[in-house]
């Protein structure tokens, strides 16, 4: 078969080079690091993004807002969840990339600075929905006990609710750390697809999962090529894995040190 016996692991996990060939299929390098390294610095931008603007607006959501309002805020964040990605990659590509162009220069506005920008606002509400419901079931006793105190709103919510709500909020991180991880389209859309280790903003990466839908159907069935994309979704579900082992260690600190 094509390839058989040449797959070299080693070479997968430590070489950037990903260039595939037809010609000559059992000497073509498969190396994941650039597409690895692309996958985890636009999913750590895009929640460096989306964090604070997520649990901020549940804070408001939440805290300040009342009546229709609240519900009219609830409305578009749902609406906003259920926007398809590939219209979000399809925004990324026509609006947000000639933005991008015009405001920093770049050659090219599909780059790892847009596909951030999109997983950022794709992750948000997820992680306003979640963490809304997180403050929400906080009991009204701790707010009440907090201003009998003479808190000011601002030291109730840092000091009481997002200690009470801890848990439900690392869940609504880690909810948008799953969307932003596991999203395909938009990330190929608006990141450029370049295999390339990026050393700034406007640089093009490329993806694991954006590599998988990318070459899944344009390779024959049965040689090496055909089956890396599997190897790369192994790759994926154990960076999953990893994410939520390490969010249910948390957990498990925060429960442990509340009991003694």
């Amino acid at each position: 078969m094509e390839g058989e016996g040449q797959f070299n692991l080693r070479e997968f996990f430590t070489s950037p080079n990903w260039i595939p060939s037809p010609f000559k299929p059992a000497d073509a390098p498969y190396g994941i690091l650039a597409l690895l390294v692309g996958s985890l610095v636009v999913t750590g931008l895009a929640m460096l993004l989306a964090v604070p603007l997520g649990l901020g607006a549940a804070v408001y959501v939440s805290e300040f807002c009342g009546g229709k309002t609240k519900e009219t805020l609830k409305i578009v964040i749902e609406l906003l969840a259920a926007i398809p990605s590939i219209v979000w990659g399809f925004i990324g590509y026509m609006v947000l990339g000639p933005v991008l162009i015009e405001l920093t220069g770049a050659p090219v506005g599909i780059n790892l600075l847009n596909g951030g920008i999109i997983l950022a606002l794709m992750s948000v509400p997820v992680i306003v929905s979640v963490g809304e419901d997180a403050l929400k079931a906080v009991p009204d006793s701790y707010r009440e006990a907090a201003i009998s105190l003479g808190a000011s709103r601002w030291e109730i919510i840092y000091r009481v609710l997002f200690p009470a709500a801890k848990n439900g909020l690392l869940a609504a991180v880690l909810l948008g750390v799953g969307r932003a991880v596991g999203e395909t389209m938009a990330v190929l859309m608006a990141t450029g697809h370049a295999v390339q280790i990026p050393h700034g903003l406007l640089d093009p990466i490329r993806t694991l999962t954006a590599t998988i839908a990318a070459e899944l159907g344009d390779v024959a069935a049965g040689g090496t090529h055909y089956r890396v994309p599997s190897v790369i979704g192994l790759v994926l579900f154990g960076v999953t894995f990893v994410v939520n082992l390490t969010a249910d260690l948390v957990v498990k600190g925060i429960r442990s040190e509340r009991a003694r």
